[in-house]
Formats: C-alpha cells, structure tokens, sequence
C-alpha cells in the first residue's frame, strides 16, 4: 500500500526524513498554504468594481492553485503522488491553521482514500518517532479543519467587504488609496491611536520626594520618603516641612534581611525577541524575523529552530538535549567561562519544559539547533554581524535556563520621622548578589525580565547594621518630580501589545479567551501587519517610535464613532469563541460564516449610512490626473487574501500583502500614461477595474512605450529566480513586460 506524508514546509519533510527514513513513505512538503481562495470578481463579475458589497457567495469561496513563488510545481507534485497513493498521513503543523493546510489540499483534489493524522509540537528525532507511532485517523480533526475554514471565509469576506466599503464611504474626494480594514489590522491601528490621545491629553503633574543622608555606627547611607501614586506629595510647603523634622532626626532603624532568589527567564517565542531586540538594538518587527529566518533557513547556517514560535516553553522530551546543547555552546570563545557542569532541568508551567504548556501550539520556543552541533564554528563563520547578535542573544536564553537561580541578600531599611504627630517613612533598599546563577549568562544584560516594568527602587550598597540601632538622619533635600507620559510603542513593543491585546478590552470572558488566543495576529503576521498600516499611510515612524498619521488618527476617530467594533481587539475574542463551537461540535462552521457576514454587512450598512459623518480621509496621496491601473487581483489590492501564511509580493507596480490577518492594502503608483483622446474613466481609488481601452485615432495609433529600468530588472529576477526564461519583447515594451509581471508576480 503506497502512502504519502505532506508536511507544511520542508524543513519539516527533511526532519521527518531523519527520523522516519522511508518507513512509512513518500514524504513531499507544502510551503504554506498552497491554495488560496477565489478572488470575488472570479465567483461574480459583477464584484470586479469596487462598491458597499457584501462579497458573500451563496457557498463558499472555492480554493484555486496559489501560483506564487514555486508553489505551483509543490501542489503539482502533491497532486500526482496523492492519484498513486492509498493512504495520506498529514504531518502539518498540529495546530488550526496546520490542519487547513494539510487537509484543503485533498479536499480540493476530491481524495478519498485513507487519511491519518501525526500531531507533534517539536521537530527533534524522539518526538517525531512517537507521533508516527500515535497516527490518529484524520477525521478526528474533521472540527478543527472546519473551525480553519470559517476562519478562512470570514476573514475574506469581513476583510475585503469592509475594505472595499470603507474606501468608497470614508476616502476624502479628490485622492486616492484604499482605507484598508481588516479583523486585526484596525484593532492594531487602534491600540496605536489609543496611545497616541494618551500622549496628546496627559497632563503632567509635578510631585515632591524628599532625601536624606543617615549615619548609623558602621557608615552612612541615603534615605528616601518616596510615596505611592497614589499618595504622592502635590504640595512643595509639605515637603518642605517634612524634610525640616527630618533634619537631625534621630530614631531606630528597622532592618529587615531576606534571602531571595530568582528563575531565569522564560526562553524565546517571536514576540518576545522583536520585543527584545526592538528594545536594544531598535530593530523592527520585520528585521527581527528576517534576521532569525536567515538563522533559520539560511545557506549553511541553520543554527536555531522555527523562529514564528509562539510558545516559550520546550516539550519534556528535549531534556535528553541538553547535554549535547550546552556542551557545544561552552565550547565557544563567548561561552567558555559559564559553569554548566550540571544543568537545571525546570519542569512545569513555572520552568522551561512543559507538555501541557504546549498542548494544541505548533512550535515550541526558538533555541539553539541540536542538529547542527557537529560544524558550529563553521557555520557560524557565515553570519553578519546582526546574525551574530542574534544567534548570541538566543543562546544565552538557552544557557541561563538551564542554570541556577540568581541568589541574593536583600535589605530593606525603614525609619519613621514624626510629623505633625503622624509617622513619616523613609526607607533605603540594598542588594547583595550571593550567587549570580543564570545571570552570568546575559553579563551586564540581566534577559528580559524586566523588559516593559517600571524602574525598580535604586539600590545601594549599605554598612553593616542591625535592627533597631539608632541613626541620624541629615543635609535633607527636596526632590521636584513630574509625572511622564507613557511612551509611545516601537515595532517590538507593538507586537507585544497585539499579543495581550487583552489588556484592552474590558469585557472578562471575552478577555480571558484573548489571552488564550495569545491576543490579534499570530507571530508570523503581526509585523506584516505593521509594515501594511505603514505603507497605507495610517502608521509612521519617528525614529523607531510608532505614531499614527493624521490620516490614521482621523480613521480611529470616525470608525470608534460610527463602527467600534471595527477598532475593539474584543472582536477577534468574539470570533474565537464562535470557532471554539465549531471544534467542539456545538455549531456548525457554516452558521458561524453566516454569522459573521451578518455583522459585516450590518457594518456596512452603518458606513453607507453616514460613517463618514466624523469626516472624510485623507491617506495623504495626491490623486492621479488621468492615471490607467494595470488589473489586478481585488483581493490582494484589499491586502485581505485568504491565508494567515502569505508572503508578501512585490511587483513593479504596487507592493501587497496577501495575508488575511493584516487586512493589508496598499495603494497603486501611478503609471506614465500617454495622453489618450478619449475621456478617462473614473475608477475606485484601487480600482480592479482598468480604465477604458482608448477608442478612435487612439486605438489606432498605437504608441510603444519603453518599460521601466526596475521593472526589467525585477522582470528578469522573477525570470531567474523562476527558471524560465525571459521573452525578449519585456525588455522592450512596457505592455509586455507589465504583462509579464502581472503573470509572474502573484
């Protein structure tokens, strides 16, 4: 009997090669989603021209080949081996999304053979060996599958129906663009708005805290009355009188010693490290994953594990790496004064492996890969000096969590001043580290656990001194204060903030299932996301610091009056809930499209009447006179495609994201056209629709027009980067070469 394994993507397939050989047989890889779903103007011309719509067919969007990048030869391949084959094992990522992946390809080909299931959440030979051993028969997973189709569906049609809408109803006349809106995209549009009126309306308070000097028997120290928020000194006569009685005041100290200790922090997901690199090196979203792809995937290098990880634990059965992990990282110059004899294993939702922690998450955290172990010096040889920090900053994670605890000696001092009869505190914290643990791993970078807290209380080194000697306490000073507004995000803290998007809802149940979904986006969309607010002229940058444009502030204002739920995180929290009923069996994935088609056109309905009334945007680009739109494809020019695994695809003329979460438009360049005698056609701002062909003397007289340099050149890269060859006309006529890359590009 011939079986076929179709894993997501080929690191996976050689990792199952490792591991399996051909044992259980034929193991071909997808990229991705290899299908994508109709665009609208292919079930219904009549949706070709952009309008208020519902874009819901009376099915559901049929998938169609995605012709992108080598995928067509991927499903071919597939396609021919699933007609000789009698069994299917699908080795796709474990999770909703995975299951779609896997399952759309068979559905599509109409197969009916035996299908089984291999679930797994790490790549490594042990773990890959017990899922083969623990096939489950795939219609178990049948719930799942159609949870990731009513996600899929949804998200086309809420995503493009409302994008289309949006720009008809709230685009200022006289420019163009496309208002994109997507389920995570405005959410995320949203939080930065959010915080940009924050910024705008603070109104800072100053605020008084009052120090002194205390000299005890065995030396001197500072003390300081430093108030909670809530209690802080508005008043400067106050503190002033308070530090007048502190002024050669003399009373016991109360000294309190603790011996504290501290776990390391958790290891890496991709959240954390944009977070992270975002806050100490300025990197973006999108550096950080192509900088940890490289790593990943790159030539000769292949150095960590899966960076679009979205859990930071590992699976219990990784244990057995360690040795082999650490032992090869000491051996590096940067590493070998680290002590790891003996590596802390922490088990459990507190520690670092943990199976329950993982139970339905594809990936578990990024760490070093045990693979590769044998070359490391070479390999590593081959990095940029932004591969170097990076790999560093990953295998430090690793190695301090497997280390000891940080261990230290904390001492609190309080002494009480009388004023006006009532005791004042003032108060003197110090530190003294008994063993550094894990932290000699990080040096003078002390890991991410305190990446995004406000700043701890100073310490300071202290005398000797026991509990209830007297001390003095002088040369007392008033400190003005004033409150600071909160900052604004950068790329990494943004992706922080979508991943607890719950923090900005207030609703408890939808919260707690927001959390649970690790908030709006998956980590392999979030910067997609961001990077598609940018270019639609709705984010910009300052630096590296994210603020929204005029144009993006005026959209959160109009749709937070007119449609908040298009801005509320909440309504991803929504969705999920209605999903959980399709896996669980209590709704039927088809009510629950229907369900939200309903609320999209409901919202629809509210833009047509009168969402604009908060006044219409302006995206900031200067309308085209007479500009000609080459076609393309509504769906991508809406940025709202139909999977959550899309690449971005850039073309000469317009730059899209097919990525169904972003909800991503970007807005055409306009092209060089000649003057034509016949009148231009209006068109919508995206318009799918081209213009009119000319008619009269200027369809007779054609005139060639030459192609752009970059056009050619990004022509004869997808001819090379394709492996085929490039028409000699491309290089020469702009309709053949735009022509060209219409057909390639996508």
């Amino acid at each position: 009997m011939a079986t076929l394994i179709i894993t997501e993507k080929s690191s996976q397939a050689k990792d199952l090669r490792a591991a399996l050989g051909d044992r259980y047989g034929r193991i071909l890889p997808a990229e991705g989603h290899l299908l994508r779903l109709a665009e609208p103007d292919e079930v219904d011309p009549a949706w070709k021209r952009w309008s208020p719509t519902l874009l819901k067919p009376d099915g559901l969007y049929p998938t169609k080949p995605d012709g992108g990048g080598n995928k067509s030869a991927k499903f071919e391949a597939i396609k021919a081996a699933l007609r000789a084959c009698d069994q299917v094992i699908l080795a796709t990522d474990c999770d909703r999304e995975g299951q779609l992946i896997g399952q759309e390809i068979l559905e599509h080909v109409g197969y009916r053979g035996r299908v089984q299931r291999a679930l797994f959440t790490a790549q490594d030979p042990k773990t890959l060996r017990d899922a083969f051993a623990k096939l489950k028969p795939n219609a178990e997973l049948r719930p799942l599958y159609e949870a990731a189709v009513a996600r899929q569906q949804a998200d086309q049609i809420f995503n493009l129906s409302l994008t289309r809408t949006a720009t008809k109803t709230l685009l200022a006349p006289g420019t163009r663009g496309v208002i994109g809106i997507g389920r995570v995209k405005t959410p995320t549009l949203s939080i930065v708005c959010l915080r940009e009126l924050e910024i705008r309306n603070f109104k800072p308070e100053d605020y008084f805290e009052v120090v002194a000097t205390a000299t005890a028997a065995e030396g001197s120290f500072r003390m300081r009355h430093a108030p909670a928020p809530k209690d802080r000194i508005k008043d400067r006569a106050r503190a002033e009188a308070i530090a007048k009685a502190a002024d050669r005041h003399r009373g016991p100290l109360s000294v309190t010693v603790e011996e504290k200790r501290q776990a390391p922090p958790k290891l890496y997901d991709l959240p954390a490290l944009q977070k992270t690199c975002g806050q100490r090196w300025g990197w973006t979203a999108d550096r950080t994953l192509s900088v940890a792809q490289e790593l990943y995937d790159g030539d000769g290098k292949k150095l960590i594990t899966y960076p679009r990880a979205e859990a930071r634990y590992l699976s219990e059965n990784q244990i057995g790496d360690v040795p082999a992990i650490v032992g090869a990282l000491t051996r590096l110059r940067g590493f070998a004064h680290l002590d790891i004899a003996r590596p802390v294993i922490r088990k459990g939702k507190s520690g670092h492996f943990c199976d329950r922690a993982l139970e339905g998450v594809s990936h578990h955290a990024v760490i070093p890969n045990v693979n590769v172990l044998d070359d490391l010096e070479s390999r590593l040889a081959r990095l940029t000096d932004d591969e170097k920090r990076l790999f560093a900053l990953i295998c430090r994670s690793y190695l301090a969590a497997v280390m000891p605890d940080y261990e230290y000696r904390q001492t609190t001092i309080l002494m009480d001043v009388p004023v006006d009869a009532k005791p004042v505190p003032f108060r003197a914290v110090g530190r003294i580290p008994l063993k550094l643990g894990w932290k000699a791993a990080f040096g003078s970078a002390d890991g991410d656990e305190k990446a995004g807290k406000p700043e701890e209380e100073a310490e300071q080194t202290l005398p000797p001194l026991t509990d209830g000697e007297p001390a003095t306490l002088s040369d007392p000073k008033v400190e003005a204060k004033r409150t600071q507004a909160p900052p604004r995000y950068n790329e990494g803290t943004l992706v922080d903030a979508m991943q607890n998007a719950w923090r900005f809802v207030e609703d408890p149940a939808l919260r707690d299932r927001l959390k649970e979904a690790k908030g709006i986006g998956t980590p392999a969309t979030r910067a997609e996301v961001i990077k598609g607010l940018r270019r639609q002229n709705l984010l910009d940058a300052d630096g590296k610091w994210l603020m929204p444009t005029p144009a993006g502030l005026q959209l959160f204002e109009t749709l937070r009056g007119a449609a908040p739920a298009l801005v509320d995180p909440g309504t991803t929290a929504l969705w999920e809930m209605k999903l959980d009923e399709v896996v669980t069996g209590r709704a039927d994935f088809r009510a629950v499209i229907d369900a939200i088609a309903g609320e999209a056109d409901r919202l629809i309905g509210v833009l047509v009447g009168g969402g604009g009334r908060g006044g219409l945007v302006d995206l900031g680009l200067p309308a085209p006179k007479a500009a000609r739109f080459t076609k393309r494809r509504a769906g991508a020019a809406a940025g709202a495609g139909t999977g959550t695994r899309r690449r971005t695809r850039t073309t000469a003329a317009t730059v899209v994201t097919a990525t169904a979460d972003a909800g991503t438009g970007a807005s055409p360049k306009p092209r060089r056209t000649r003057k034509a005698k016949a009148a231009p056609v209006e068109a919508p701002p995206m318009a799918a629709p081209p213009a009119a062909p000319p008619t009269g003397d200027a369809a007779e007289r054609p005139r060639r027009r030459e192609p752009t340099e970059k056009m050619v050149a990004f022509a004869r890269s997808l001819a090379e980067r394709k492996g085929i060859p490039l028409p000699g006309p491309c290089v020469q006529d702009f309709d053949q070469c735009r022509q060209f890359l219409d057909q390639h590009a996508r």
